[in-house]
């Protein structure tokens, strides 16, 4: 009862100095779509889940929870659809600015932190609520290289080698942590990871392509490359993600029966 005189309000700490309304915001995210993001040595790579809400609705659109901003920088969105489609316009919007006055493309950490700013201001000034958004950023600068940035509602940020957002994020990084190596992961060890990490987290018995969307970030030829896998590409890296899983679940089970034997 006592979270009810201060959560009505944005601009108002309770007694232990917390802000509801951005609280609620992250709970909203917690039951979206799961995202992750993975750092390889040579690129970047965000998959997430697709949840078709109805059978009936037309897929029109290549991709659902992956954005491209702009050449240099792709993002990932776990939350309220809506309010993505509002933060991702202002991303390409602040990109482009930047282009234009500079002539040159917009850094990843501070196209991030241009957002968070407005992201921040919502939770300050009355009459507003916070974006109900959390935000996984792939990008490449020349200061940097590759780059991957979280972001939640509250307007914090922070860079990753490795993390996760939506349905499931404690336990998706929980194996994250154990599987992924440091300076050892190439892109397509990456792109396995995030299949092993999915199929361990997702509430379904098998992947299923139609249900994922895996993106990655490279440079070729002094040009950023951000590629949408199709169908047939996921299908073929799950099938090779399950041969895996199955050569080390044998070899499982024959140290154990080793283990029986002496």
């Amino acid at each position: 009862m006592q979270a009810r005189r201060y959560d009505s309000k944005t601009t108002i700490f309770s007694p232990e100095g917390r802000l509801y309304q951005v609280e609620y915001a992250m709970e909203a995210i917690g039951h979206a779509g799961t995202c992750l993001g993975i750092l390889a040595n040579d690129g970047v790579i965000l998959a997430a889940e697709r949840r078709n809400t109805n059978k009936l609705l037309d897929d029109v659109f290549l991709s659902d929870k992956i954005y491209k901003i702009d050449e240099d920088v792709a993002c990932c969105v776990a939350g309220i659809t809506s309010d993505a489609n509002v933060l991702t316009n202002e991303l390409r919007a602040v990109a482009q600015r930047h282009t234009l006055m500079f002539g040159e493309p917009i850094p990843c950490e501070q196209l991030v932190m241009r957002l968070c700013d407005i992201k921040q201001a919502y939770t300050q000034y009355g009459g507003k609520r916070p974006f109900g958004v959390s935000i996984l950023y792939m990008g490449w600068d020349t200061r940097y290289g590759y780059q991957l940035y979280q972001s939640d509602p509250s307007g914090n940020y922070s860079g990753w080698k490795a993390t996760c957002i939506g349905n499931s994020s404690a336990a998706a990084v929980s194996i994250l942590k154990q599987e992924y190596k440091v300076g050892e992961t190439d892109l397509h060890e990456a792109l396995l990871l995030a299949l092993k990490v999915m199929s361990k987290t997702l509430d379904m018995t098998k992947l299923n392509a139609e249900k994922l969307e895996l993106a990655t970030l490279v440079r070729k030829d002094d040009k950023t490359v951000i590629t949408v896998l199709p169908v047939e590409e996921v299908t073929k890296l799950i099938k090779e993600h399950e041969v895996r899983e199955a050569d080390a679940e044998a070899a499982k089970q024959e140290g154990s029966s080793k283990k029986s034997d002496s």
